[in-house]
């Protein structure tokens, strides 16, 4: 696996492009020349987490017959303010869904994957408090 990242204007905005070519923008804050021109670099670790999560939980409940009409992820951070470097302490991901679904099936497929499977997680804990829940067809949200 290689990613390449590339410079793009005299601040700090990068393009970072996979062996694929697929491509996608960060910058920095302001408090260091960034232009708001793409994500952060830790905004991507969140993005790496829910993405990886999903594939696993949309995975499973597809092997089990499950009919999901419409999926969605937050994943929310919070990061150490009076540290360097500034870590993630707590991060909680939030999954929805809208269907005709098994509460159980979900249930399962959330927890082998925040677990078990997805390695971004596991890479995370080892510093972050990771929790996570989900939302089915709009009901109360159930923590796991």
């Amino acid at each position: 696996m290689q990613i390449r990242i590339q410079r793009q204007n005299e601040a700090v905005h990068l393009t970072a492009q996979n062996e694929e070519g697929h491509e996608v923008h960060l910058d920095g804050s302001d408090k260091i020349g960034g232009q708001n021109l793409g994500f952060r670099p830790m905004q991507m670790l969140l993005v790496a987490l829910g993405s990886c999560a999903s594939m696993d939980v949309l995975s499973i409940l597809e092997k089990q017959k499950q009919n999901i009409d419409d999926y969605k992820v937050f994943v929310d951070g919070e990061r150490d303010q009076d540290k360097v470097p500034s870590l993630f302490a707590d991060i909680h991901v939030r999954f929805e869904f809208t269907g005709n679904l098994d509460v159980q099936k979900i249930e399962r497929a959330i927890r082998l994957s925040m677990e078990k499977y997805c390695s971004v997680t596991k890479t995370l804990e080892e510093t972050a408090y990771i929790t996570s829940s989900f939302i089915l067809n709009g009901h109360e949200e159930q923590r796991i």
